[in-house]
């Protein structure tokens, strides 16, 4: 079982319980999914940049991401409905616990002046979007590789009906927020 979801089960949970006040152990909160979706725009015009997009994210997460397509043209970006904007990956249970382990133990840190995640990035139900500015802070990227720094959003969808219960859940794993 990965360090983090024994975490979640012996630490977690139990304090979740006595800081809420839930009668059941079923009612605390848990990390249902975490999505990261990289936005190529300029994708739609060299393609060569969003296969390198999906590369790098398979490369970060360790699975092979979904290439994301606009619903309808845009001529003011000169992007045609059905044409490639992006790539995002799901991760669910024991990839999800791993790529949260490694993000908060090894990639977190490397970030250059880091002094915590916003603890306001919350959208009133529970779920938090983690926004980076570029790739390089991923050990799996190599600087040589990279053929254009891109940013990425980082969603942690929790089952926290408030933003409390989820910024507790959060700070139990281990998330390095503002004080």
């Amino acid at each position: 079982m990965n360090r983090l979801k024994a975490k979640y089960i012996e630490e977690i949970v139990p304090s979740l319980k006595e800081q809420f006040a839930y009668k059941n152990v079923m009612e605390a909160p848990k990390l249902e999914k975490i999505v990261v979706n990289i936005g190529v725009g300029d994708g739609a015009s060299n393609s060569k940049l969003l296969e390198a997009a999906a590369r790098d994210l398979e490369a970060i997460t360790g699975q092979k991401p979904i290439i994301t397509k606009s619903k309808k043209s845009i001529a003011g970006f000169k992007i045609r409905a059905g044409q490639g904007i992006g790539c995002k990956v799901t991760l669910r249970g024991e990839n999800m616990y791993n790529f949260l382990d490694k993000l908060i133990s090894i990639t977190l840190p490397r970030v250059r002046d880091f002094r915590g995640i916003s603890p306001k990035s919350f959208d009133g139900r529970g779920n938090y979007t983690l926004g980076l500015t570029e790739q390089l802070i991923f050990t799996e990227i190599n600087y040589d590789d990279v053929v254009k720094l891109r940013g990425m959003d980082i969603v942690f969808v929790t089952t926290a009906k408030t933003n409390e219960e989820a910024l507790a859940l959060l700070k139990g794993f281990g998330m390095p927020f503002k004080k």
